[in-house]
């Protein structure tokens, strides 16, 4: 898994995977999912820290685990 903020532009992508996407799917105006033949190849958050998107922060329960 690979993560990258540009801040000039305020994009998150989190890439998961080198497989070639092959369908976008959009879950609003600001998030698209990319899909590979096997799953989420990625994912792209426009205007992240806008939307308190970014940074990302781990909820309690997770950062006990």
């Amino acid at each position: 898994m690979k993560m990258q903020y540009d801040e000039a532009d305020d994009i998150l992508v989190i890439e998961f995977n080198h497989e070639k996407i092959i369908r976008d799917v959009s879950l609003g105006w600001n998030v698209n999912v990319g899909m590979t033949k096997n799953g989420v190849g990625e994912i792209v958050v426009l205007d992240a820290k806008a939307a308190g998107l970014f940074p990302l922060e781990l909820s309690k329960e997770l950062k006990a685990a």
